[in-house]
């Protein structure tokens, strides 16, 4: 399973009812600061490079309400993460803790950031032509007053 889990590059972390760490991906203690002896502990010891405090109460939330969750959360050194939360199901459909996932979207993010400020700047551009085409036009019309 941990073969399984590292081979695909998702950084994982499943918690149990208790929000103590019961496994993780090598890709996840990346993101949050994992040693194998951290099996076990709560994830409230730990440090993270997430800029994200509400993690363990919407951890909690899942739990309570046995839905999902996802919401793009900044880390300290800049990148962006897509953080995933939903109930972990044992085999016989038993809910028995959670399961993070991780996913890096900082392109994404950087992307959407630029397109943003691209669009800021069209606005930008647009509403001065507007103010020249509406001046123009009203000295149009005082130019034509006065020709008549």
């Amino acid at each position: 399973m941990k073969n399984l889990l590292n081979s695909t590059e998702v950084a994982t972390l499943f918690l149990d009812k208790e929000l103590k760490i019961r496994r993780f991906t090598t890709q996840a203690s990346k993101i949050i600061k994992l040693i194998p002896g951290d099996l076990g502990r709560p994830i409230t010891d730990l440090g993270s490079e997430l800029l994200y405090p509400e993690l363990c109460d919407d951890s909690r939330e899942i739990l309570r309400k046995l839905g999902s969750m996802e919401k793009p959360i900044l880390a300290h050194d800049g990148k962006w993460y897509c953080v995933r939360i939903n109930p972990y199901r044992t085999v016989d459909d038993r809910i028995d803790g959670v399961v993070i996932t991780f996913w890096d979207i900082t392109e994404s993010k950087t992307l959407e950031t630029k397109l943003q400020e691209m669009q800021l700047a069209l606005e930008n551009r647009l509403a001065g032509k507007s103010t020249e085409l509406t001046k123009a036009k009203t000295e149009l019309k005082a130019e034509r007053k006065r020709h008549t």
